[in-house]
């Protein structure tokens, strides 16, 4: 069997041994998301407009705006999304673009 299958079927009996209850037998892996996050920072980067990075990455412009004033802190799953787009903004991009042509397909 290739390494990949080994990995998959490891992973597999992993992943039902977990189910059973044995909570030992899964590897837990931890993310640091970070407790603050500079929005305006991230789109000066990109040099976007806050029009621009709503439109790009699926924001409303009133949540970037409130981000950026400090009137609001993104929650814990946007930190985490803003981290992706700081670390390969092209990558989310296209992942985006590439779910509305299909989604729109799929109609």
């Amino acid at each position: 069997m290739s390494k990949v299958g080994e990995s998959i079927l490891r992973g597999a009996r992993e992943a039902l041994a977990y189910a059973k209850g044995q909570k030992e037998a899964g590897k837990a892996h931890v993310v640091m998301v970070p407790k603050q996050i500079d929005v305006r920072a991230i789109r000066n980067k990109l040099h976007m407009s806050q029009g621009e990075f709503a439109a790009n990455f699926g924001f409303s412009q009133r949540t970037l705006e409130k981000w950026e004033q400090g009137i609001r802190q993104p929650e814990g799953a946007a930190r985490a999304y803003l981290t992706v787009i700081l670390m390969n903004p092209s990558v989310v991009k296209t992942a985006l673009k590439e779910y509305s042509l299909s989604a729109a397909s799929s109609h």
